[in-house]
């Protein structure tokens, strides 16, 4: 079908069922296309070219092994000499800017006007942080796209790695070379390395992508409920690599009591931290402090970034909005804001539902992400009062003074 069919037909689209699973499809119109028996037939049904594309180097053992033939009029390595095409905003030099281990949070990203100018998916791409190095084959990505029209006798192959898109305003209408998606908001796509495909929008569309260098994406595993799990592959709907189902990021903490003692008196000092090689001083209030384990502060050994597609979200309901996004960098200090831990602490434990009307993501990292320009200025969405949520935090501890036990 031509990729400009109209809304009906892309609603009707059928998905073969499975996440990694082996599959086989032919275009109907070409009857007996696949080769019978083997990959790469002296001479291949309707005198097509056979082609492999390899998701793994060719000795992985049988269970890692991952790689696709197709049957093409023309192979692939038929084109004309690359050529560099200028980006402003798609970057891998995490150096390029110094380190900031602030807690980020970013008011919702703009959607370019169509009536100023139009930006397809492919210009509509921005960095906003990552590291890692592409040529080594490490690390990650995180992307904004904001875009306005489609993308017109233009695909894009990446090369470096695979692509997780996470549509958040507009429906996306990807085409590849192994079939067609829709992807709507609450909906996300994996498109593999070396995989071609263009996007196709029918109003401003809004996302965020991550990128990993490392490995292909994986399903998480089943857990403790084993195969009853929301993990099964056949809840996965694939042309090749297809997931419909958008699972909200799940947070569980020890029950931990931190009771840490200090002289009762308000009295700032500095705390010297290293970040990515750098120094940097911020701050504290010296103070008693009882952390409880229901509504929790954490300073992980990872770094988070989050969007939230629709809704609120519960630990942070007024500034963090759909189409926004947060970084906290590892072992920055984060949690839910002070309305948010007042309202908890007193509000009587009953079963009720959490984020009712609420989808937000986590794209959750051991590598320590680094900022690019065009997410520190450029885009103009930083929110630099991001830090005060936390400011009118006061303290509950009821334990006596230092000074009280020395005189009783």
């Amino acid at each position: 079908m031509d990729k400009q069919d109209n809304d009906h037909n892309w609603e009707e689209l059928k998905y073969l069922s499975g996440f990694g699973n082996d599959f086989a499809c032919e275009d109907v119109r070409c009857p007996d296309s696949l080769p019978e028996a083997q990959n790469s037939p002296q001479q291949c049904p309707y005198g097509l070219y056979a082609e492999q594309l390899s998701g793994t180097a060719f000795t992985c053992p049988r269970e890692t092994n991952k790689r696709s033939w197709l049957y093409r009029i023309l192979p692939s390595v038929l084109h004309e000499p690359f050529i560099p095409v200028k980006s402003d905003y798609i970057t891998n030099k995490w150096d390029n800017e110094e380190p900031n281990p602030n807690q980020t949070r970013w008011k919702p990203f703009l959607i370019p006007d169509v009536q100023k100018e139009k930006k397809d998916f492919l210009e509509g791409l921005a960095t906003l942080c990552g590291a890692g190095d592409t040529r080594c084959r490490h690390g990650a990505s995180v992307y904004i796209y904001g875009c306005n029209s489609s993308m017109e006798n233009k695909a894009l192959c990446n090369a470096d790695g695979d692509f997780l898109i996470v549509p958040q305003h507009g429906q996306l209408r990807v085409t590849t070379e192994f079939g067609r998606m829709l992807v709507k908001p609450e909906e996300i796509c994996v498109i593999q390395q070396g995989m071609r495909f263009s996007i196709d929008v029918d109003q401003p569309s809004r996302g965020y992508i991550l990128e990993v260098f490392d490995n292909h994406f994986v399903l998480p595993n089943l857990g403790p409920i084993g195969d009853i799990s929301i993990a099964l592959i056949f809840k996965h709907l694939t042309i090749y690599l297809f997931t419909e189902f958008f699972y909200p990021s799940l947070f569980f903490i020890s029950s931990i009591h931190l009771l840490a003692w200090f002289e009762d008196r308000e009295c700032e000092f500095t705390v010297i931290h290293k970040y990515q090689g750098s120094l940097f001083q911020s701050k504290q209030i010296l103070c008693q402090i009882h952390i409880r384990r229901h509504v929790h502060c954490l300073g992980n050994c990872m770094s988070e970034f989050m969007g939230l597609i629709t809704g609120k979200y519960e630990a942070k309901e007024e500034g963090f909005q759909p189409g926004g996004a947060t970084l906290h960098s590892m072992m920055t200090p984060h949690g839910p804001d002070a309305d948010c831990f007042e309202k908890a602490i007193v509000e009587e434990l009953t079963p009720k539902r959490v984020a009712e009307g609420s989808l937000a993501f986590m794209f959750e990292t051991s590598l320590s992400l680094a900022l690019t320009k065009w997410s520190l200025s450029t885009c103009e969405r930083v929110d630099k009062d991001y830090f005060k949520c936390w400011s009118s935090l006061k303290k509950h501890f009821t334990g006596l003074k230092i000074d009280d036990q020395k005189h009783s």
